[in-house]
């Protein structure tokens, strides 16, 4: 069972994510610390994918209070453990204009940090405007089957 440490709500709000990747994070100590006590932010992060390794970029991991000298810097790069199927399958999908690989959740799976990628193409003004009236419209259709399947009038 694996749990959410932070998520990048946002993400869903400013891109259309077309598909999602599963990687593993290389991660320090006191970082795995920090990161379990939720002391991460994914707002500015993204990855990008050159020379056959995948790297993780702008992720906010706080320093670990209790830490000492193997404190890293909290917005350093971070390593992503891929297969290189996926790394292939990545860098042809980014080669394609518009599209950026952005992390939605860390979590950890068995003891191991991970992260979700999105593979995510970013949205206009117009586009975001249109996917709120879109999921409003959604909701309201729910609530009104919910209520008709009470018996209440709608």
């Amino acid at each position: 069972m694996s749990t959410a440490v932070a998520t990048n709500r946002k993400a869903r709000h400013e891109y259309s994510i077309e598909d999602t990747i599963e990687a593993g994070l290389v991660l320090t100590g006191p970082e795995v610390k920090s990161l379990r006590a939720g002391h991460c932010s994914l707002q500015e992060g993204y990855a990008i994918v050159r020379d056959g390794e995948a790297t993780l970029k702008g992720v906010h991991i706080a320093p670990y209070k209790e830490g000492s000298f193997a404190n890293l810097d909290a917005v350093r790069d971070r390593r992503l453990l891929l297969h290189r199927q996926e790394l292939r399958k990545l860098t042809i999908k980014l080669k394609e204009r518009g599209y950026t690989l952005v992390p939605l959740k860390v979590y950890f799976q068995r003891g191991f940090a991970k992260v979700e990628l999105g593979l995510a193409r970013g949205r206009t003004k117009i586009d975001k405007r249109q996917k709120l009236r879109d999921d409003q419209a959604k909701r309201d259709t729910q609530e009104a089957m919910k209520r008709f399947s009470r018996g209440e009038r709608v």
